[in-house]
């Protein structure tokens, strides 16, 4: 892992204006530290992490079955034939390098009088490195962010990492009670503006997420249940209502570079002309199908605009009228014949011109709900107070409203009889949570849809075209290159990796 260097303009920090990393953080010698407010590196850090979740995330779109490739470009033969080696998605690198922004703050933030960040950089680190752990199983966790002092670290037990986040979560959560924010600094946040109540909240929702996660891993129940007591215990309680979400209105500008991320790369730029790549991804056939077929049409016309893409004269809307006809999904991986006037693009929940301001989600409320949902099926003698049908359904609610559908549409489910969306008529309850976060996921987090695609194996997701195996899917990514260069013999430790069937601890089919 590379040793960094972090230097920010003070001045941009101090009045929360976005900024593109390369004017947050520059690199130096790395023998020769700079000096820098952990409240500017924080501001810095979390904006870094917008940017590297927007490039998991597009992969995890792809691999969990939400979006496709637009038959306007060549066809990527390295995410859709699955033709990757150590070379491709290295999100390692820049991970690590995020990371070592947060543990900067973290060991820096006693000693300049800002202890009210040490809360925030936790969760983010807890958060980060449950990602890497997702995405590459045993990754350096105890040696790892020493910087000089530890070049070449060994790698963790991926299990024992999991456990050690939900304690370290626990020490932001108290770190976060026992040091409310300045108020001179609250703008240092760009997450949730020095509330260290909903950070705790946030903090308890991805203890959940990560709980959840291994609950089909044998012998972890009583694990599992004991820290959810714990945090119904601790009483801050979960993310609900809103997202969570970085930057927006205070912090993103119409200005090149200083865009929100999504917006950015398959919106428009900065004075409105729309980017190359917005007709590349694609809304499937699979998901819109599905969505007319339980006569989800509400939420299928905000994830996604009816073929021909957006009316640039009247933002948020559609060029065809927005009925079910003109709503046409593509086969995953198909090379040719869907043609972007002739399918649905990213639609209004993700991408309105104009709105290059919207806050970069990182964890959707509905995605809380659902793990709560999980949580009370799975183990009915836990302190949680709903029962698991009060947490599925406020899941939908909750969906409906992350993707600016009238929420009286997710009422109407209930008691409907349609399998997966009423509770009561849903033949495996399991099933239909796992399949109504899948919905809610879309467009907002796709390396979580990934990541539980693989754990539940649901929904059965129809094969790539690109691929005649329909069992040969990745499970996990290589070790890039770069650590495998500069880590040699750690890396080797870990055996031969068969992204095909090196299946992480918590994926256990």
């Amino acid at each position: 892992m590379k040793l960094k260097s972090i230097f920010v303009f003070a001045f941009l920090a101090l009045v929360g204006t976005a900024c593109k990393e390369s004017f947050l953080d520059i690199n130096t010698n790395p023998n020769t530290l700079p000096t820098a407010s952990p409240s500017f590196v924080l501001t810095n850090a979390l904006n870094t992490t917008t940017t590297n979740m927007l490039a998991v995330n597009e992969t995890g779109e792809y691999w969990s079955g939400h979006w496709s490739q637009g038959n306007g470009y060549i066809i990527s033969t390295t995410t859709f034939a699955y033709q990757f080696t150590n070379g491709d998605f290295n999100y390692w690198d820049s991970y690590y390098d995020n990371l070592q922004d947060y543990q900067f703050v973290i060991d820096n933030a006693d000693a300049n009088n800002q202890k009210y960040l040490k809360g925030p950089a936790k969760v983010m680190k807890a958060m980060m490195f449950q990602q890497l752990v997702d995405l590459y199983g045993n990754v350096p966790y105890t040696e790892a962010l020493k910087g000089g002092t530890v070049l070449a670290p060994k790698f963790d037990d991926q299990k024992a990492i999991y456990e050690s986040l939900i304690t370290l979560l626990d020490e932001a959560i108290a770190d976060l009670k026992a040091n409310p924010f300045a108020s001179a600094f609250t703008g240092s946040d760009i997450v949730f503006r020095g509330n260290t109540t909903k950070w705790a909240q946030f903090a308890n929702s991805l203890k959940m997420r990560i709980l959840i996660r291994q609950a089909r891993v044998t012998g972890r129940e009583a694990y599992i249940k004991t820290e959810i007591n714990k945090i119904v215990t601790e009483g801050s309680g979960f993310i609900t209502g809103e997202d969570v979400g970085a930057g927006g209105s205070f912090f993103y500008l119409a200005t090149a570079g200083k865009l929100n991320p999504v917006y950015d790369r398959w919106g428009y730029d900065a004075n409105g002309a729309k980017r190359a790549l917005n007709n590349y991804p694609r809304l499937t056939q699979f998901l819109i199908n599905s969505l007319k077929a339980s006569g989800d049409t509400l939420r299928m016309k905000r994830i996604a605009y009816a073929n021909s893409g957006e009316n640039g004269s009247a933002p948020g809307t559609s060029n065809l009228p927005e009925i079910s006809a003109n709503y046409t999904g593509t086969p995953f991986g198909v090379s040719s014949g869907y043609l972007p006037a002739n399918t649905t693009s990213l639609g209004p929940s993700l991408i309105v011109k104009g709105e290059y301001n919207r806050p970069f989600i990182i964890m959707t409320a509905a995605e809380v709900q659902f793990l709560l949902a999980e949580a009370k099926q799975r183990y009915s003698d836990v302190t949680l107070p709903n029962t698991a049908k009060a947490y599925f359904e406020e899941g939908i609610v909750q969906s409906f409203r992350a993707f600016g559908a009238n929420v009286a549409g997710a009422a109407a489910y209930k008691g409907s009889k349609i399998n997966n969306y009423d509770w009561d008529a849903s033949t495996d309850k399991l099933a239909a949570i796992a399949i109504q976060k899948w919905i809610a996921l879309t467009n907002f987090s796709g390396l979580e849809s990934w990541t539980e695609y693989r754990r539940t194996n649901l929904p059965a997701t129809p094969q790539s075209i690109q691929v005649p195996d329909d069992d040969k899917r990745p499970v996990r990514l290589f070790y890039p290159n770069t650590e495998a260069g500069s880590n040699s013999a750690n890396v080797g430790a870990q055996g031969t990796v068969d992204v095909f069937s090196t299946r992480l601890f918590w994926d256990v089919d």
